[in-house]
């Protein structure tokens, strides 16, 4: 006989199958950090965490509300699979430790995120954000110079 529809047959209605179950889970515009020169403020004012999992760097930024970026890069993961699932992670563990407005916070996950299971994770995230938050409190150290844009020291000297 006539069989119904696909997406009627299970239920979903005219629900996308990729949202079914996750209103409400997504990180709010207004908790990213999107464009640039908001990554290389925090890169070169904020303060940088090492955790076992990831780096934290965290900035106050006077908004009503924290903000979140995250930086896998290519060279890290390689895969795009393993760099998505690697950014996935460091979002929901924002979303879930949410931290005192007025942060920008940027995650910058290394490899052995991948197979940690999510409590060392969240722990990780936890004590780096405690100490980035008390190091962006405190202001730039004496002696602590700041980041210039290359590593390397100046081109053709």
């Amino acid at each position: 006989g006539a069989q119904a529809p696909d997406r009627l047959r299970r239920g979903l209605g005219s629900r996308s199958p990729s949202k079914a179950g996750m209103s409400g889970q997504t990180l709010p515009a207004a908790e990213r950090i999107r464009r640039r020169p908001d990554f290389e403020r925090v890169y070169s004012e904020g303060a940088r965490v090492r955790g076992r999992f990831m780096d934290v760097m965290v900035l106050p930024s006077g908004r009503a509300v924290s903000r979140f970026g995250v930086a896998a890069t290519r060279k890290q993961f390689g895969s795009a699979v393993d760099r998505n699932r690697a950014k996935r992670l460091a979002r929901e563990i924002f979303r879930r430790q949410k931290v005192a407005a007025g942060l920008d916070v940027v995650v910058i996950p290394r490899r052995e995120i991948l197979n940690a299971p999510f409590a060392s994770l969240e722990a990780d995230y936890r004590t780096a954000i405690e100490r980035g938050a008390r190091a962006a409190a405190a202001g730039p150290q004496p002696g602590r110079r700041p980041r210039s844009g290359r590593a390397g020291g100046t081109k053709g000297v």
